[in-house]
């Protein structure tokens, strides 16, 4: 309505932003729009003292007290529970860190919450899936077949994310060939900016917001954290599952039990597997459609082959019966 994003009117909309309160349409000027979310925002404002104002690069605040204390809405429509980090919701202290261009790197078991904190942390996100067939093609862009039989160069999601100042996940990223990562390490450090061979040697400038961050499964076959992409990321933080909030789920109490013990042992290298929350969260569906007996025989098939019979084991015992790989039985 006003018509400008300059200054102090500039900087609350970008606030907005970063929260998924608003929309950024447009870099150069900026310019946002209002969502549906804006006007619950707004209400909120009214009604209590405002929120923390994100730092300028190079200004130096006090950090305010945690402004996240409920549940997250992730674009999905699901619920994230913010977790504490550094003293602050996780989902706040992320935010600040794109705010300060701090590259993080968040690693720890598959299941454990990592893309659903991001997913929180930003409704802006673009991902790219990594594995060993990723090529630059689908980070940058590739020349892709029209429907009049030409052939168009499509940008991908990393010149997406820079051209509309997007925060860019690396799911897996470990498991992304190096050569292919050094297509994005110019567009990480001072110059914000990469070349695209594949369409005319291209520059392609970040704009304001654009943002990396990228997860890591250190426990998964191929999975290699080079120095090279670790000295990019100088924020690494540790990610495990939080059985309090299982606990808080109504998901089973022994089945919480188990995996606790089983974290302990895995911690103690007693056992290489331990259930995640989403493997709980998992567990509690399977009991509440085919009850409890099977969901426990389908966490000892879950468990890696090596570590099956101690799983069961401990199955076993906290069950007080044996109980083992949920399978076929004899014709009915």
């Amino acid at each position: 309505m006003l018509g400008h994003s300059g200054g102090a009117v500039g900087n609350a909309c970008e606030t907005l932003a970063c929260r998924g309160e608003a929309e950024r349409v447009g870099s150069n000027p900026r310019m946002y729009r209002a969502t549906s979310t804006t006007a619950a925002a707004a209400q909120r404002a009214a009604g209590s003292p405002p929120g923390p104002v994100p730092a300028l690069p190079g200004q130096r605040t006090a950090a305010p007290a945690a402004s996240l204390r409920g549940p997250v809405t992730r674009p999905n429509g699901q619920q994230y529970h913010p977790r504490s980090l550094a003293q602050l919701p996780d989902v706040e202290a992320l935010r600040r860190l794109r705010e300060a261009q701090v590259a993080v790197l968040l690693y720890g078991p598959p299941g454990t919450g990592k893309t659903s904190l991001i997913e929180a942390a930003f409704p802006d996100l673009i991902t790219v899936a990594g594995d060993g067939d990723t090529t630059v093609g689908d980070l940058v862009g590739e020349y892709t077949q029209d429907q009049n039989g030409g052939y168009a160069f499509i940008y991908g999601p990393l010149v997406t994310a820079m051209q509309e100042g997007k925060a860019l996940l690396l799911d897996d990223a470990t498991l992304i060939s190096p050569k292919v990562l050094a297509a994005l390490y110019p567009a990480m450090d001072g110059r914000r900016q990469i070349q695209v061979k594949a369409h005319k040697g291209e520059t392609i400038c970040a704009a304001d917001g654009f943002y990396v961050i990228a997860g890591h499964n250190p426990g998964v076959h191929g999975a290699v954290l080079t120095e090279a992409l670790a000295s990019r990321f100088s924020v690494q933080i540790q990610v495990g599952s939080d059985y309090d909030l299982a606990a808080a789920l109504k998901i089973n109490r022994t089945a919480v039990r188990i995996a606790r013990h089983l974290a302990s042992s895995q911690l103690a290298g007693e056992v290489g597997w331990a259930p995640q929350l989403r493997e709980l969260i998992a567990f509690q569906k399977i009991a509440d459609v085919l009850g409890s007996e099977a969901a426990f025989a389908n966490l000892v098939g879950i468990a890696p082959l090596e570590d099956r019979d101690t799983v069961a084991e401990i199955v076993t015992k906290a069950l007080g019966r044996p109980v083992t790989a949920l399978a076929l039985g004899r014709q009915l």
